[in-house]
């Protein structure tokens, strides 16, 4: 399905740093509790289905990419603020889209 360029324009894809890692025994499939940086966009919190691939300590710093527009999601007692992106490997398991340099956090995906 074609989207225009304004469809693309309204999704806030934006860069944001992970400051921390939390389980998140209560989900459903195994996933973390992520607190990310988006800077002038605020510290917000999401949940991610990313433990196959990473420790939460080796999280900690990594430039990662949301979207911040999407309204908020209640997942169980928890409240996700943002959507981690990534894409899924052979077997299914999430790879975090993450930057290769460094950018502002808030940055807008252009």
């Amino acid at each position: 399905m074609e989207i225009s360029w304004q469809d693309f324009e309204k999704v806030e894809l934006r860069a944001g740093t992970i400051l921390e890692v939390l389980d998140f025994p209560e989900a459903r499939k195994p996933a973390y509790k992520v607190k990310v940086d988006f800077g002038d966009f605020g510290i917000r919190w999401s949940s991610a289905q990313i433990t196959f691939h990473y420790q939460k300590q080796d999280l900690i710093g990594k430039q990662i990419v949301g979207v911040v527009n999407f309204p908020k999601k209640q997942i169980g007692k928890f409240m996700s603020e943002f959507l981690v992106t990534g894409f899924a490997d052979e077997d299914g398991n999430i790879v975090l889209t993450t930057l290769e340099r460094e950018v502002t956090n808030g940055s807008k995906m252009i």
